[in-house]
């Protein structure tokens, strides 16, 4: 399909790009409107009919049928149909622009070689990581403005998404951006695999049962993740352990959803365990979409469990975690990471505008981890090869220990922070 696509005329390809946005917008919006938990709201035409309404051949074409649809203002409200057709006239404009970026301009590359030519392996390679962004975008977008609509993101949306990133991955490991390596001078795009920008994984370390276990492990903790549980530490204190642990295992297999879990789990154990039979750039790939879920939905966790113990509130919902998650599957741990550090100065600009248009100064974390991922995708060549790749060569295994060091001075000021608002309060 990648030949396939090399081979069509540019302008065939823009105005695939072109369809295929529009389509993707439609899909993101359909999503919007039917995956959110609270209030599912009957607006997409692709989507339930409110009752006693009938809707028109032309309400289904992408952009133009909202334009139509206006005829429901009274049912939906005033508006309603201008978001979802700016999303879907953003969309092709968007993907036009970001393969205009990845693919002509080649600005994942430094700018010293976006123009020389010939980048071995160029072609396939950065329409490999044009297509894998352009199925993040999409499900970022559906993400996103549930999000800023219920303050929640569905599991309906990251988890399939997240398997899809780790098929994809295991397809090929060239869905994941590039380190710019050179070989005999020229310059060479080598997939941003787990173990870059080291690259020191011999075949027997990849073969071996102990990094199938991690690979399975993985695979567990994120199953186990979905699960319907809840430690109750009230119970803990006041009844004991034992009573503590019976609740807990009582919640996990309360509801019917644990039995999709476990088929989710089996199915996946038994995947990861075939990939590595075989072998080979699909169990690399495999891997590097592990490891990119563990670190990216890991941190975001980590984070929750520990601002959530020193405030005594929920800090961050779950969603997040599994957000950051499917991203971490389609664009690595390192761009993961990044991502997430990037999130914050998003969210200065996220929060102006949705003051000015909406008045409401309270805006989700999942939006700003989305904006994040652009951002670091938009910069890879910077923030990767010219900071993250940098400090990871020098500090290396040094970066973890860094790591958990940040995270406990970070639950040390929250802890400060809470004391000191309960003494303002009191005086």
């Amino acid at each position: 399909m990648l030949d396939f696509w090399t081979e069509t005329p540019l302008p065939v390809q823009q105005i695939l790009i072109v369809l295929i946005g529009l389509l993707g917008g439609a899909l993101a919006n359909y999503g919007i409107y039917r995956f959110a938990y609270f209030q599912p709201r009957m607006i997409s035409p692709w989507g339930p009919l409110p009752e006693g309404v009938r809707r028109k051949w032309f309400d289904r074409v992408p952009l133009l049928g909202w334009w139509g649809l206006r005829r429901e203002s009274d049912m939906h409200g005033r508006g309603f149909w201008i978001r979802p057709m700016f999303i879907e006239l953003l969309m092709p404009v968007g993907l036009l622009w970001l393969y205009q970026f990845e693919i002509l301009d080649r600005g994942l590359w430094p700018p010293e070689v976006r123009h020389a030519d010939p980048i071995s392996g160029y072609d396939n390679f950065a329409i490999a990581i044009f297509f894998t962004h352009l199925l993040l975008i999409i499900l970022m977008t559906a993400a996103t403005f549930i999000d800023f609509d219920e303050r929640t993101i569905p599991d309906v949306i990251t988890i399939p998404g997240t398997c899809l990133g780790l098929f994809l991955a295991t397809l090929s490991q060239q869905i994941y951006m590039p380190t710019t390596l050179f070989l005999n001078g020229i310059p060479h795009g080598q997939p941003t695999t787990f173990d870059s920008p080291w690259f020191d994984t011999l075949p027997p370390e990849l073969a071996s049962v102990s990094t199938l276990l991690k690979a399975i492990a993985i695979w567990s903790v994120w199953c186990f993740a979905l699960a319907d549980w809840r430690w109750s530490s009230a119970m803990c204190r006041r009844r004991g352990i034992t009573r503590a642990v019976k609740h807990f295992v009582n919640g996990l297999f309360h509801y019917g959803y644990w039995k999709i879990l476990f088929a989710i789990w089996l199915f996946g154990a038994s995947g990861v365990i075939s990939v590595w039979v075989l072998q080979g750039d699909a169990w690399h790939g495999l891997l590097t979409g592990l490891y990119g879920l563990a670190v990216g939905g890991g941190v975001v966790w980590a984070i929750r469990i520990i601002a959530s113990w020193a405030l005594n509130v929920e800090a961050m919902g779950f969603g997040d975690v599994t957000l950051m998650a499917m991203i971490g599957t389609m664009v690595g741990w390192q761009a993961a990471l990044i991502a997430f550090f990037l999130s914050p100065f998003a969210a200065i600009l996220i929060v102006l505008v949705r003051f000015l248009i909406t008045r409401d100064a309270y805006t989700p974390f999942g939006p700003y981890l989305c904006a994040g991922t652009l951002l670091t995708i938009i910069g890879w060549d910077h923030w990767y090869r010219l900071w993250l790749a940098e400090n990871l060569l020098v500090l290396g295994s040094l970066l973890l220990w860094f790591s958990l060091a940040m995270f406990g001075l970070m639950a040390g000021m929250l802890m400060v922070w809470r004391q000191l608002k309960i003494r303002m309060m009191e005086s």
